[in-house]
């Protein structure tokens, strides 16, 4: 098959609409079940390549979450600590295979957006990664191959239509890659950067001390960043994307985005969020907003009388915000990736405030020796990489 059929394109008004190979050879991809749409595709194949290159850089199976063209959370296949597996509801789950963790880690770093995604993964689904998937509100799912079980399990979701894509794993794209806009051809050769180590190599900071784990989670905020729509900055820890910032046309704008959702996914682990008591039945969509809400400004819209009742057993204690400034000050270690370079140091002020210690970005600013002298006096490690990741 060299082309497949699509319902309409981006919108329904869109039509014909269709995927197919110019040159007329075979798609690299096969539906085991369900419809997939234009986004669709457009979500599969970008997160596709995202956790192929996450997985080649890390040797880790890597799952990715999508939502209209960029990543809401990518990640790698660590455990999870206790604290992980509740803010990302999967406790009651027991142990996860390497790929379930993945996903469970890339779903949860910003649950309000992974709402309704696109899911890709780097290796064969397995029934445990299929049963997590299952049990989440998703369009679909991308990945070289799928157990019989996992295969199953998912066919049974979304009454029977939920999106299943296999994709050849040995494919390989033309080097020239094209685009139409407004009847206009665009060309030019695919980004087929190589994120490794070598990229990272040269640190401008006075601090060269790089451990192997921070070292991992550089490449991982690169490679998200070069799947995601620009202008874009990626927080990253401990093997995963905690907070994405795309498609913002300014670079402070994209820092301060990524770094509240980074705030947002460390305030989730702390005590006045973990020993919320829900009502029974409250489903975990529900509670996802309803904790979103709660660490807010607008925390009153679920703390009002007549409206608590409904989500919480007892009616739990402002969060205030010096409660909330205690605990992220105990934010350390994070990672924090740019596809092209700071302008300014407002961008490192920003990014301290999140607990970043070290920072992934192409440098050739004009204004380096004062990023540069803002990222030493926090005693950060800083690497330019030289190369710029737009992606659109």
């Amino acid at each position: 098959m060299n082309e497949i059929q699509l319902k309409y394109g981006c919108n329904p008004n869109q039509k014909p609409s269709r995927i197919f190979m110019e040159n007329g050879e075979e798609l690299p991809v096969t539906v085991l079940n369900g419809k997939p749409g234009y986004i669709n595709f457009l979500d599969a194949f970008n997160g596709w390549q995202l956790v192929k290159e996450l997985k080649e850089a890390t040797g880790l199976p890597a799952a990715t979450s999508f939502k209209h063209v960029s990543p809401a959370g990518a990640a790698v296949g660590l455990p999870l600590s206790d604290t992980l597996a509740k803010i990302y509801w999967v406790d009651d789950l027991g142990e996860l295979t390497p790929l379930a963790s993945a996903y469970a880690r890339a779903r949860g770093a910003d649950r309000m957006s992974s709402f309704g995604d696109f899911i890709a993964l780097s290796d064969e689904c397995d029934a445990c990664t299929a049963k997590l998937i299952k049990r989440e509100v998703s369009d679909g799912v991308i990945a070289p191959g799928y157990s019989e079980e996992a295969l199953q399990i998912l066919k049974e979701k979304k009454k029977g239509n939920y999106n299943v894509i296999q994709i050849d794993p040995s494919y390989k794209p033309a080097e020239i890659e094209r685009k139409q806009v407004y009847g206009i051809t665009f060309e030019q050769g695919r980004n087929e950067l190589d994120i490794n180590g070598d990229l990272l190599s040269n640190i401008v900071t006075a601090n060269k001390n790089v451990p192997e784990n921070a070292l991992i989670d550089m490449k991982i905020a690169l490679i998200t960043l070069k799947y995601t729509q620009s202008n874009s900055v990626c927080y990253v820890k401990d093997g995963q994307a905690i907070g994405i910032g795309a498609g913002q046309q300014s670079r402070i704008h994209c820092t301060r985005l990524a770094g509240s959702k980074a705030d947002n996914w460390f305030l989730r682990q702390s005590p006045q969020v973990m020993g919320l008591k829900f009502v029974d039945g409250l489903g975990r969509a529900d509670r996802d907003n309803t904790i979103d809400v709660y660490m807010g400004d607008e925390y009153e819209d679920v703390l009002a009388e007549g409206t608590w009742q409904r989500l919480f057993k007892e009616k739990p204690p402002v969060f205030t915000r010096e409660e909330k400034k205690a605990w992220l000050a105990q934010m350390k270690g994070v990672t924090c990736g740019s596809d092209a370079f700071f302008p300014f140091s407002d961008n490192i002020e920003r990014a301290h405030k999140s607990g970043v210690e070290y920072i992934a970005q192409p440098g050739g600013s004009v204004r380096d020796d004062l990023v540069i002298e803002c990222a030493d006096k926090y005693n950060m490690v800083m690497a330019f990489t030289g190369i710029r990741l737009f992606h659109h």
